[in-house]
């Protein structure tokens, strides 16, 4: 990757159903990420999509009358639309049925081959359809996969190839050991690190045809398709325009990942090595959020608590729920969704605490034509400086929750500035011009988090020349009852 340029991606969720809450997560945190490198000057390139092949897919296109292509069209696009939903900055969408994608997988798989990582044998596993992945009994609780408990398993048994996974034990070891914050959250750096230093088992990479034809060929032998994941992971270089693109690829490889707990696996150890066996450098990053609860229960359609993205960002904007799932669920951690919590939230953070005090400020400021001669009191520089370090240092550690909560601070700063100077006096007009480069650098510091309303605030204050002046607007979060 080069200096002034940052590549980030999303995982890949299956089309098998609509949206959810945890992806919207997902495309969130990235994007925060995302606008934060834009906003210290680098070129960045943003993608997210949709993951069309596998079992999974195929079974529910048949169950539904429809061939799998138009079955993965129609849930495709409203993938697309939660980015827009959302107020997601990507630049790059990428489908794993795309022409350009199965010509990149099939060249990945070549590489592999070449390098003596693939090759073919009879096996028998159980299988979780929901996981798309082996499960060895040691994962399993009362037999069933703990993701997806209500989900038979399967046995399969053919004859297919396979991935030398095995023989990436101690490079994986080595790469986690060379760059420590690899994995982040370090409690899943530790845990992948744990899985691999048990000894890593060759996992099946193809499909028979016959069964499942729902897949991208196998190079040189039209009776077995690529495993899904085997797939859809190189849709994170194939974005990139590789490997005919070698600028492209170069300039923006290597990259952050971004993905749910239940990735873990396949993004730190699968992809990694997968990659060392292609010759291509490993990802830059991985950061791992956990799972969403809804009121403290697992989230399940038997329940009749699926949360759905786009009612809830109808109800309240793109700012508002971007605003409560980062700071409520912990970047790296589960967390948990609740309408009345969002509700407590959006009336003590937002209403009381950010749109009282921007009302407060631009009303102290709305009478008065500031120039450059006045001057930022000590007092308030020295904070502003002291949070745009702590948020650039907390957003690099994947702790967005704790970064938003730095911002916070800043305005229960300026809050108790007001009342410590009495600011409505209008004695002193540096206060009030403090004041207002206060609430600047709050909207810039939202810039990434909240891009709607920081957008708002920055309107709000007009510089024209070497004069600075406050223009009336609405109140940014009026209070529910």
């Amino acid at each position: 990757m080069s200096k002034n340029k940052f590549y980030i991606t999303t995982t890949l969720p299956y089309v098998n159903a609509d949206p959810h809450i945890g992806f919207a997560l997902e495309l969130i945190q990235a994007d925060v990420i995302a606008r934060h490198h834009r906003q210290r000057g680098a070129e960045v390139m943003f993608n997210t999509g949709t993951d069309e092949h596998g079992l999974k897919i195929y079974r529910n296109a048949l169950e539904a009358g429809k061939d799998p292509q138009i079955y993965a069209n129609e849930y495709a696009g409203r993938f697309s639309e939660l980015t827009k939903a959302l107020n997601v900055s990507t630049t790059l969408f990428i489908r794993t049925t795309d022409a350009h994608h199965e010509k990149a997988a099939q060249e990945f798989w070549r590489r592999c081959l070449h390098n003596g990582d693939i090759y073919k044998k009879n096996y028998k596993i159980k299988y979780c359809v929901g996981c798309e992945l082996e499960k060895t009994d040691s994962e399993l609780v009362k037999g069933y996969c703990p993701i997806h408990p209500n989900l038979q398993l399967e046995t399969i048994e053919e004859e297919n190839y396979f991935f030398r996974f095995s023989k990436y034990q101690q490079p994986l070891l080595e790469l986690y050991e060379e760059h420590s914050d690899f994995v982040l959250p370090s409690f899943r750096s530790q845990e992948i690190k744990n899985f691999v230093k048990q000894g890593l088992n060759d996992f099946s990479i193809s499909r028979l045809k016959l069964k499942m034809p729902w897949g991208i060929p196998v190079p040189d032998d039209q009776e077995q398709v690529m495993y899904v994941w085997f797939d859809a992971l190189v849709n994170y270089i194939s974005t990139l325009g590789w490997p005919e693109d070698e600028k492209t690829f170069l300039e923006f490889w290597p990259g952050v990942q971004i993905a749910g707990k239940d990735n873990l696996r396949q993004q730190s150890a699968i992809w990694q090595a997968m990659l060392m066996s292609a010759g291509l450098p490993a990802s830059k990053q991985i950061l791992i959020h956990g799972f969403i609860t809804a009121d403290g229960q697992k989230i399940s359609k038997s329940l009749g608590n699926v949360i759905d993205p786009f009612e809830v960002v109808q109800k309240n904007g793109a700012d508002v729920v971007r605003y409560y799932l980062l700071r409520e669920i912990p970047s790296g951690d589960d967390g948990d969704f609740s309408h009345k919590n969002l509700e407590s939230r959006y009336n003590s953070d937002l209403a009381n605490g950010l749109g009282n005090f921007t009302a407060r400020v631009l009303t102290l400021a709305a009478k008065e034509t500031f120039f450059e001669k006045e001057k930022v009191t000590e007092k308030v520089e020295f904070k502003i400086k002291e949070t745009k370090a702590v948020v650039d240092e907390k957003i690099r550690q994947f702790k967005l929750h704790e970064a938003l909560a730095h911002i916070w601070e800043l305005l229960a700063f300026g809050d108790a500035y007001v009342n410590e100077t009495q600011a409505w006096k209008r004695e002193d007009k540096n206060v009030i011009f403090s004041l207002v480069t206060l609430l600047d650098n709050v909207a810039f510091l939202l810039q990434s988090f909240m891009p709607e309303t920081a957008e708002k605030i920055t309107k709000r204050i007009v510089r024209e020349g070497n004069t600075l002046t406050i223009q009336p607007g609405e109140i940014l979060f009026p209070r529910r009852i």
